[in-house]
């Protein structure tokens, strides 16, 4: 099963150049910090209320991209989602390169080094249930084009992708105005997604602010 870093990473890439599409460093940071929440929120190790991430169970996923947020996340004090959202931001980097590390060891992607690209070397790859499902950005097209029941997992990325405004990168802006109002109604779906979206939110407006004071 790809974890969400690793289908975000597979979301900004361009088939047609093999390269990423350009989002803020911020907007990427977070969306990684929040996937590898939402992650552990789907193994059942972690909840969200109103007001703070809740630890339900410490036993360790056996998943490298997970597990040091879970032990540190067991070892502190109960903390808001947010807290949690900017401590994994500080490891962003290192749990990107290790997401697409696992990328091309699974087969699906391949470095060009002479070009630095990244090519789809297997255009499907299986779930969890071992289905053959489309490709993560075909699969989110298809639940904002349609008025389908989403999958729990697309809920959430949907949730997250939006909340970073990564879809203002890979939608035009005749297919955002169109979109926009599945995303909100695909948003209602999910109260860990409306957490965590609602955590980087805060973030954003707090670094906004940070910067106008500066000015």
């Amino acid at each position: 099963m790809l974890r969400f870093v690793e289908e975000i990473i597979l979301l900004l890439l361009r088939d047609e150049d093999g390269r990423f599409v350009r989002v803020p460093n911020w907007a990427l940071d977070y969306a990684i910090a929040g996937g590898v929440l939402m992650d552990l929120a789907m193994e059942n190790r972690i909840d969200t209320d109103l007001d703070n991430l809740v630890l339900i169970d410490s036993t360790p996923v056996g998943d490298s991209l997970l597990d040091p947020t879970l032990a540190d996340i067991a070892s502190a004090e109960t903390h808001p989602t947010r807290h949690w959202v900017e401590h994994i931001v500080e490891s962003a980097d290192g749990i990107r390169a290790e997401g697409l590390t696992r990328l091309v060891d699974a087969g699906i992607l391949e470095r060009q080094e002479e070009r630095f690209l990244w090519v789809f070397r297997t255009r499907r790859y299986p779930t969890v249930d071992g289905t053959v499902e489309r490709e993560v950005k075909l699969r989110l097209m298809g639940v904002l084009f349609s008025n389908d029941i989403p999958d729990p997992r697309d809920v959430m990325l949907i949730c997250l992708v939006d909340a970073c405004g990564i879809f203002d990168e890979l939608l035009s802006r005749s297919e955002l105005e169109k979109a926009s109002e599945r995303i909100a109604q695909v948003r209602q779906m999910d109260l860990i997604g409306q957490a965590m979206a609602q955590a980087i939110r805060d973030i954003e407006v707090s670094i906004a602010v940070s910067i106008g004071r500066m000015y």
